[in-house]
């Protein structure tokens, strides 16, 4: 009778298991599922900056900026691996007619997709020949120091062409030229949380003549940092836009009451 006992409790115990083990294996793939959608609807819509970079000025002081097209290979690369948002543009200067192409991506959905398009990737693709790498510094506008990276390429015959490549990235509000810094699995993994203050920006700035990449950047670089979000996920150009916006609200209140006295 004892072993009897023991017989049913040990198959009443296997069950139990049994049941356990479908049930997680049934709940685990309804996670999975979860997951996959949450993942996709991520992937699928780009994480929107508060301000577009679209709306970037094309007038800072005697720069003068027109947008520059870019293939329907490259775009549709750019959108499908990594790029939630960019500008691609020539600015050129009245004063000097010095130009350099200023280029902004902004990565947040996969924010380790960007690894794919580093200066010494993307123009070797392009039939550019790399001459050298070397860490630099430049003094914006407003004073601050930005590290960043000189790159130069030059293109053989017949074109000899040749390039000088500024570049730097911001990471969640910080400038950094140190890739390592979120091309670990860590820092690639997918920003589930649609979270736009999580991110790589890239900032690259081109021309022929190094100064004229110097000058620009001194000029713009303040300003591409307005449209990014800070350590802190503000950002500075929308909340100077509302302030804009009050003070219009303003001005227009006290017309409105001057002309009330006049009557």
């Amino acid at each position: 009778m004892t072993f009897c006992n023991e017989t049913r409790r040990r198959d009443i115990s296997r069950w139990h298991v049994f049941i356990l083990a479908v049930l997680l294996l049934v709940l685990s793939g309804i996670a999975y599922r979860v997951f996959a959608f949450r993942l996709r609807s991520v992937l699928g819509t780009p994480i929107n900056l508060p301000i577009s970079l679209s709306d970037f000025p094309t007038e800072i002081g005697n720069w003068t900026g027109r947008d520059l097209p870019i293939g329907s290979t490259t775009k549709e690369y750019m959108e499908k691996n990594f790029a939630d948002d960019f500008i691609s543009r020539r600015y050129v200067n009245s004063r000097t007619n010095a130009w350099a192409d200023v280029y902004i991506v902004y990565c947040s959905s996969r924010p380790g997709g960007i690894l794919g398009h580093r200066p010494r990737v993307c123009y070797l693709g392009h039939g550019w020949v790399h001459d050298s790498t070397e860490p630099s510094q430049f003094i914006s506008r407003a004073g601050r120091q930005i590290p960043c990276l000189l790159h130069r390429f030059h293109k053989p015959a017949p074109t000899y062409d040749q390039t000088v490549v500024l570049n730097f990235y911001v990471l969640n509000g910080q400038i950094t030229t140190d890739e390592s810094d979120f091309s670990s699995p860590l820092g690639r993994r997918p920003n589930i949380a649609g979270d736009p203050a999580r991110y790589v920006a890239q900032v690259q700035i081109s021309s022929v003549v190094e100064n004229s990449i110097r000058t620009a950047a001194k000029e713009i670089t303040d300003l591409i940092l307005d449209y990014l979000p800070d350590e802190k996920g503000e950002v500075r150009s929308q909340i100077l836009e509302v302030r804009n916006e009050i003070s219009e609200v303003r001005d227009q209140k006290s017309e409105v009451r001057n002309q009330e006295r006049k009557i």
